[in-house]
């Protein structure tokens, strides 16, 4: 059984991972793949990668989201690329999002890489 501390830090993870999906939802983001990367990363908890179909929905997504996790009172999210909405990245501390243009994210394939298998130890040549 988690102690208090720890359980709180799980229910602030789970509120914060439900926040951002239901953000993306609502604006209507494509393709929203959650990663679950706790014990993978310091980075986070978990890393959500979605698309939007053009720069504009891309931008609108990324400001939906970032109303949206302050509005929840999950702190300031960092936020990069949100000038160029080829690539968005918004880090809220516990999860980390992506939000991409399709060709963008098709060419990165980011979350392949979080998604690879874990490798109890071994090495791969």
């Amino acid at each position: 059984m988690p102690s208090p501390a720890a359980q709180s830090r799980n229910d602030e993870v789970e509120r914060a991972i439900k926040t951002v999906l239901a953000s993306l939802e609502d604006s209507k983001a494509e393709n929203i793949v959650s990663i679950d990367i706790q014990g993978k990363s310091s980075l986070g908890d978990y890393m959500v990668v979605a698309s939007g179909r053009s720069h504009r929905h891309v931008s609108a997504v990324a400001d939906h989201l970032i109303k949206a996790i302050k509005d929840a009172g999950l702190g300031q999210a960092r936020v990069e690329g949100l000038s160029g909405a080829d690539w968005v990245l918004i880090d809220s501390g516990d999860v980390i999002v992506h939000v991409f243009r399709p060709e963008i994210r098709e060419f990165y394939n980011i979350e392949k890489l979080w998604q690879a298998p874990d490798l109890e130890e071994e090495t791969i040549h």
